[in-house]
């Protein structure tokens, strides 16, 4: 009996110390905050001041967290910033993603009907596959033209941001991130002043021109100051057609981690574990259906609409951090003339579709 005691208190005490100590989660994550938060810091500075300057002198936001991040570039050599502009430049960048399922609702986008579903829906797909075509026709490859087809088609630097996150992260992975937002952010804010005289020009109506800007121009905010500035009706129309190309992330970013996921597998001998589905994407689908549902407060909604522009600025001040301005400007002319061909592509695609077939 004595025997049974002594074993029974031996096995007690081992059970006891393979339970982990309570604080030792605890502890991790407070080692991971600590690590994480001077570069996190020094990126929230940099999106907070690229905020002021776009807010007062009408600078798009995304292209002045580029730059200032830019200029920041020595932090991610070495020092105390290192890990936390590498966690913010990809864990906020997802969580920003996946918060801008709370602009879209469903109806917002069936509102639209069965034509114009179609017509943008065509008109972003046509535009990847024109990009990745152009792309391996200049040497580029076909990652490359998935990155500048997919922001030129969806959503401009979210979108860019969006796909980098699924794409292999070669040598050249992030140079051709920062390169693609600072691009179509340019082009992007040309297009807010030129493409509302072009529609003007070309006499479209207010739904026409709405249409056309906001299945065109690739940022939000842009969309939404082209609209706005024919009229109320343009600008209303404009918005609902972009939030459908937002919504293309969706499946865009889905089709492409089962896609490259296959090809990882294929490439380590049937494994098929080489790329995680995107968690952010589903995120993305839960919150548009929680924003569909009308459960949610319109104050959350605001609050995590604001949130998600936050994340994507910090994190692209990140980036900018990250990029080697010597490595950018070596990326030469053919990335340039792929994304203003993609460009000038979708747009006299939506002109013809307009004025022959809607």
């Amino acid at each position: 009996m004595q025997g049974i005691g002594i074993m029974s208190s031996k096995n007690n005490n081992n059970s006891v110390a393979a339970l982990p100590p309570t604080d030792s989660w605890l502890s991790r994550r407070r080692e991971r905050f600590l690590e994480v938060s001077p570069g996190l810091l020094v990126a929230v500075v940099v999106a907070a001041g690229a905020t002021f300057l776009s807010e007062h002198y009408g600078a798009p936001v995304m292209l002045m967290a580029l730059l200032l991040g830019m200029a920041l570039g020595f932090l991610h050599e070495e020092g105390r910033a290192v890990a936390g502009i590498k966690f913010t430049s990809s864990t906020i960048l997802r969580i920003g993603v996946a918060l801008l399922g709370m602009r879209i609702t469903v109806e917002q986008i069936f509102s639209l009907g069965g034509t114009l579903m179609m017509v943008v829906i065509g008109a972003v797909l046509l535009t990847i596959a024109v990009g990745v075509g152009l792309s391996k026709l200049l040497g580029l490859g076909r990652d490359f033209g998935v990155l500048s087809g997919g922001s030129v088609g969806i959503c401009g630097a979210s979108a860019a941001l969006a796909i980098s996150a699924v794409l292999p992260q070669d040598k050249d992975a992030e140079r051709n991130t920062i390169f693609t937002v600072i691009s179509v952010t340019a082009l992007s804010t040309l297009a807010m002043i030129v493409y509302p005289i072009l529609a003007k020009s070309l006499g479209l109506d207010d739904q026409q021109a709405g249409v056309f800007l906001g299945a065109t121009i690739h940022d939000v905010a842009q969309v939404v100051g082209a609209g706005y500035s024919m009229s109320n009706e343009t600008g209303d129309t404009a918005t609902v057609i972009k939030l459908l190309r937002v919504a293309m992330l969706v499946p865009i970013v889905f089709s492409l981690s089962l896609l490259l996921r296959r090809r990882g597998g294929a490439d380590a001998g049937g494994s098929k574990t080489a790329l995680p589905l995107p968690l952010f994407i589903i995120f993305f689908v839960v919150f548009v259906g929680l924003n569909s549902s009308g459960v949610m407060p319109e104050w959350s909604q605001k609050m995590a609409i604001g949130v998600s522009s936050w994340c994507l600025v910090t994190a692209i001040a990140a980036l900018g951090m990250k990029t080697s301005i010597k490595a950018l400007l070596a990326v030469g002319w053919r990335p340039a003339t792929l994304l203003v061909t993609e460009t000038l592509f979708l747009a006299a695609l939506i002109l013809v579709i307009l004025k022959f077939f809607v």
